[in-house]
Order: structure tokens, then sequence, then C-alpha cells
């Protein structure tokens, strides 16, 4: 066992989180492509925020059981992701829909490293809270603050039709 919240070893933490993870991410944005191709974004916004928000609950439950199950972990990282595959799709669209005119490409791209900018400052301080508040309560912290996502999604305008498959 190595050194770590779950102490999995790195062949498994790789199959968990980077193949069974990944999987769950992929297929997440493939079916948020073809939700949102269907009914456009607006109809989905709420359903991809809980889906990239509420997943974190897996890791509030991971930090408190620490199963020994490999296949318990990646059934719970799996949730996660996919989860994020959907919540990512909104995101995307969003971007796209904000980043309309003249200046798509330059706004899309202040968009993009905007969003970016979002993951890695708390990624960079993440180490040091789960130090000072720790292990368990961090995750908890992180369910907490996803309170911010919901907040931000009420002031979001969206056309209906964006990002409907047109016939």
């Amino acid at each position: 066992m190595e050194e770590g919240g779950l102490g999995l070893t790195k062949e498994a933490f790789g199959l968990a989180y980077g193949t069974v993870g990944l999987i769950g991410l992929l297929l997440g944005g493939i079916v948020g492509g073809m939700l949102a191709s269907r009914d456009g974004l607006k109809r989905w916004l709420w359903p991809f925020v809980c889906a990239i928000t509420l997943p974190d609950i897996v890791y509030v439950y991971l930090s408190y059981a620490q199963p020994d199950s490999l296949g318990l972990v990646s059934a719970c990282l799996f949730i996660e992701q996919f989860g994020y595959g959907l919540g990512f799709t909104a995101l995307t669209l969003y971007m796209l829909y904000y980043s309309q005119g003249e200046f798509k490409t330059s706004h899309y791209a202040i968009c993009t490293g905007l969003s970016y900018l979002g993951l890695m400052l708390p990624g960079m301080v993440s180490g040091w809270i789960k130090d000072a508040v720790g292990y368990q309560t961090f995750f908890v912290l992180v369910m907490f603050f996803c309170i911010i996502t919901f907040a931000v999604a009420a002031f979001i305008k969206i056309d209906p039709e964006f990002g409907k498959k047109k016939q």
C-alpha cells in the first residue's frame, strides 16, 4: 500500500482513476453532448449543474468509509467523473454561447483561460486546506463550496435554441 487518502497502490489508483474514471468522463461528455444537441443547453443547464457538483459527495463517502474494495472505489470515481463529463459539456457550451460575435475566437480563448484559472487556483491551495481542516472535513468543505456553482448558474441567461442540433 502507498501513502494516500485511501491507501491505494499506484497501479490501483491508475486503474480506478485513469481507466474507470476516464471512461466515465468520456461517457459523460458524450451523453451530455447528445442531450444538449437534442434539447438545447437551457433545458439541461440545471441537470448538468447538479451532475458536476452533487457526485462530489462520493469523496465525502470515501473519506469516511475508507473502503478496501477497488471495485467500490472505481464505481465511485466513475460516478463522479461521469457527472463531471456532463457538467463540463455545459461549461463548454456556455463558453461558446458567451463567445458569439465578432471576436468569438478571442473571447473563447479568454473564457478557456479563466476556466483553467478557476481550476488551478483552488488546486494550488487544496493541500494546504486539507492539512488545515483535516482529510474528511476537507471533502465536506468542498461540497459546501458547490453552492457557488448553483448561485452562478442562477444568473445565467441562455437562448432556449442554443446548442440544439439544426435539422
